[in-house]
């Protein structure tokens, strides 16, 4: 079953009962307690998105939410997604699956990278090709062949600069966490993604600080950010609609925001077959983790779907 996304852009409070989130907005009228049209059930929610300073929410409710594997995002005074709150503990075997993460070898971990940079350059490429802009591709697609053991040569690196360069009809467009926009959509996707990620590797039993590529001291999602690689082209793709779509793409307004909580449901190709972005994610961090554990050596990653 596909989690829901709820985003909370106005004052609201935010409480349990009978394991069922409840809301309230001081600013509507007539919502009636009884009649349940202001509850949502916690199982169903995935992630959750608080997005202004007036927001109250219980503790019960934060409990709860992690206790379903609930992965609550915190926004900044510029609406950008600042925090991340996740459960500690996400499976019944949890020490054992660190064991087998803790443990595995570095040619492991540097073949899980080739596959992951291979699947993430083959996506943009795809990308590119189907922007329907005439893009030449024959050079990204020959650079992902070429991946070699823990990207030794780097194809990451230089078929990012040729993407970037041609993914966007914006004269000198340059990709930045603070350039200009549309990298402003960009970095909220990418927030969501992350969180959709990091949830599903506890889910997985995975330690999301301990990355197989990616090493910093101060990020606790290191292996959340190499695992979202290759999903980062359909956030891309998302955020081409909504430029092509004639949306003002130098705000993130109230409709951008829809258009981007819709991360989840994408639709992408896993194993030969359609899947929403969700429940593709938890296939991927579930081989992920076989790979660790012995029984497989390939991390299932999307396609785009034709």
């Amino acid at each position: 079953m596909i989690k829901k996304t709820l985003y909370f852009g106005n004052p609201a409070y935010l409480s349990l009962r009978n394991n069922q989130l409840v809301l309230k907005f001081p600013e509507a009228k007539g919502l009636d307690e009884k009649s349940g049209k202001n509850t949502i059930p916690i199982e169903d929610i995935g992630v959750m998105v608080l997005d202004h300073k007036q927001i109250t929410i219980t503790h019960a409710l934060i409990e709860k939410l992690l206790a379903n594997n609930c992965a609550i995002v915190t926004c900044d005074q510029s609406h950008m997604p600042q925090g991340l709150m996740m459960l500690l503990a996400g499976n019944t075997v949890q020490g054992e699956r660190f064991t087998h993460q803790l443990s595995s070898s570095v040619p492991l971990r540097k073949q899980l990278w080739q596959q992951t940079v291979k699947s993430k350059i083959t996506n943009q490429a795809t990308l590119l090709k189907l922007s329907g802009r005439g893009v030449n591709t024959d050079n990204m697609f020959f650079w992902a062949s070429k991946v070699t053991s823990g990207d030794s040569e780097n194809h990451e690196a230089r078929a990012a600069a040729y993407y970037w360069a041609n993914i966007f009809d914006i004269k000198d467009f340059r990709r930045g966490r603070d350039e200009a926009p549309p990298n402003n959509l960009l970095n909220y996707g990418y927030a969501i993604l992350r969180a959709i990620v990091a949830r599903s590797l506890v889910a997985s039993g995975l330690l999301p600080a301990i990355g197989i590529h990616h090493h910093n001291r101060y990020n606790a999602y290191c292996l959340a950010d190499d695992i979202m690689e290759p999903y980062r082209p359909f956030v891309d793709k998302l955020v081409l609609d909504i430029i092509e779509a004639g949306f003002d793409y130098t705000q993130l307004s109230k409709d951008v925001k829809w258009h981007l909580l819709s991360i989840p449901q994408l639709d992408v190709l896993i194993k030969g077959k359609r899947s929403p972005l969700m429940i593709a994610v938890s296939q991927t961090t579930a081989s992920l983790y076989s790979c660790f554990e012995g029984s497989s050596r390939k991390i299932l990653y999307p396609q785009f779907a034709n």
